[in-house]
């Protein structure tokens, strides 16, 4: 039975941790293959569920250390049924790896949860298509094309979902309206390019006030992922109240364009050091975002760097 589904407790206040970036951790530095960028795959052995475990328990480590919250998302980025065909995954061998990334990370929570560190269980999502590409999609076709995801998550001890890297009001909207006939609480995060605008041209404003209207401000809190700060900052205006819905960050180590990273062939990790000056400042102009972790290129440096900036001395002893 989902234990935080009906009480999210980081809606409670205080800052909570989360990982980095899942992906280009196992490939750039693990050196290990993922077809399509898929993590899920590594569900599929037991060697692949050893790294996966390594992985999540060294950021566990540091929310344990710092005696705060940690929200363990699902290596489920990739599979929806589009991906999932192209892994080889039939329906119900995609479902089979979406109930086993859910039970995975449940088991960890059992493992490192405590009073000060609660640990939020959520099935993550990815967009149908490219993240970085605006897709055709209408709302209608992604409620549908979605439901399938999050209705096995909705089965499972999943506390919410999150859908990340949405380029595209329409897929959001859709998202939101299936969690919503789900009753699952979920969290829409998208990703702009380098002028802080979606990559259709909407502005965060538009394209979060757009879900709002559309849902009945459904979704339980947004975010920004796979961009630097850099690439959002000067988007965001304190005191607004799109801005107040805003309440966590994953961004990318690298401050290139969307273009640029698809383009490499080497791992850009910028500087750990300066983007958790990045997110002091942000956490401090924007007391709201305190979901804090890392996308493309971040690794346990970066969100080591994020705890050191964004906790007071008092929390570091917890």
């Amino acid at each position: 039975m989902a234990k935080y589904r009906h009480n999210l407790p980081q809606l409670d206040g205080g800052i909570f941790l989360s990982d980095g970036g899942m992906e280009t951790t196992f490939i750039f530095h693990d050196g290990i293959e993922l077809p399509h960028f898929a993590s899920c795959v590594l569900l599929e052995t037991p060697k692949g569920r050893v790294h996966l475990r390594n992985y999540y328990e060294r950021y566990l480590a540091m929310a344990r250390g710092r005696g705060v919250g940690f929200v363990l998302e699902s290596a489920t980025w990739r599979a929806n049924p589009d991906w999932g065909s192209k892994l080889g995954y039939d329906a119900g061998r995609l479902a089979e790896v979406n109930r086993a990334a859910i039970a995975l990370i449940v088991e960890l929570r059992d493992l490192w949860e405590a009073p000060a560190m609660p640990c939020v269980i959520s099935g993550a999502i990815g967009p149908r298509g490219d993240g970085y590409r605006a897709g055709l999609m209408s709302v209608a076709e992604a409620e549908d094309y979605h439901a399938t995801q999050i209705a096995t998550f909705a089965a499972t001890e999943a506390d919410m979902v999150a859908a990340f890297t949405l380029a595209t009001v329409e897929e959001a909207i859709g998202i939101a309206r299936a969690a919503k006939s789900l009753q699952m609480p979920s969290t829409i995060s998208f990703t702009v390019e380098t002028d802080g605008r979606l990559v259709t041209g909407a502005t965060l404003r538009s394209a979060i006030e757009a879900v709002e209207t559309a849902t009945d401000g459904y979704p339980a809190y947004y975010m920004i992922n796979c961009a630097h700060p850099t690439h959002f900052a000067q988007a965001l205006e304190a005191g607004e109240g799109w801005v107040r819905r805003i309440h966590g960050v994953r961004a990318n180590a690298s401050a290139r364009s969307h273009a640029e990273l698809d383009e490499s062939t080497e791992l850009d990790a910028g500087d750990p050091a300066d983007l958790g000056r990045r997110y002091r400042d942000l956490t401090r102009r924007f007391p709201t975002m305190r979901v804090l972790g890392g996308c493309c290129g971040t690794d346990h440096r970066h969100v080591a760097a994020i705890c050191d900036d964004c906790f007071e001395p008092a929390r570091l002893s917890a």
